[in-house]
């Protein structure tokens, strides 16, 4: 499975692509033959980001859904966080990927404006760049707190 790393900064065109860094696309590439990802909208507490899945780690999360009983509110609850807002989209011929309207509105990503890449393993995170920088310093804050308690006797 591609694992992707690193923080990247790029543009939003005026047709909302932008390009997959180069090390995403390589990593990419390696799995599969044609670079297909589904887009989604993020579902973390306060944060509007975009989180771009390779099919293969997509289907995995698919998998997981099937744990939970048809008709169950806990199935229907993930399906639709799973699903609803979901765009499947490929890279044209130059490693663009175009955001749906829809998910460029949510994630505050402006046509002509700059964007943040964020890997993180097995997908990686379409930013807003003022926001990703207030994202990594909370995540941070938040892992000072994890090293703080699990270092308590």
């Amino acid at each position: 499975m591609s694992h992707f790393f690193g923080h990247h900064q790029n543009r939003l065109d005026a047709k909302r692509r932008m390009s997959v860094p180069a090390p995403f696309r390589a990593a990419l590439r390696a799995d599969v033959e044609t670079i297909s990802l589904i887009l989604r909208p993020s579902h973390l507490n306060d944060w509007h980001f975009v989180e771009a899945w390779p099919k293969p780690a997509y289907a995995e999360l698919e998998c997981k859904l099937e744990q939970y009983e048809h008709f169950s509110a806990e199935r229907e609850a993930l399906a639709t966080v799973i699903y609803t807002g979901a765009a499947p989209v490929e890279t044209d011929r130059e490693g663009r990927i175009m955001i749906p309207e829809d998910l460029a509105t949510f994630a505050n990503l402006k046509e002509g404006g700059p964007v943040s890449i964020m890997g993180r393993g097995s997908i990686f995170y379409i930013w807003e760049p003022h926001a990703a920088v207030q994202f990594i310093e909370w995540t941070r804050q938040q892992a000072a707190l994890l090293r703080q308690t699990a270092l308590r006797p």
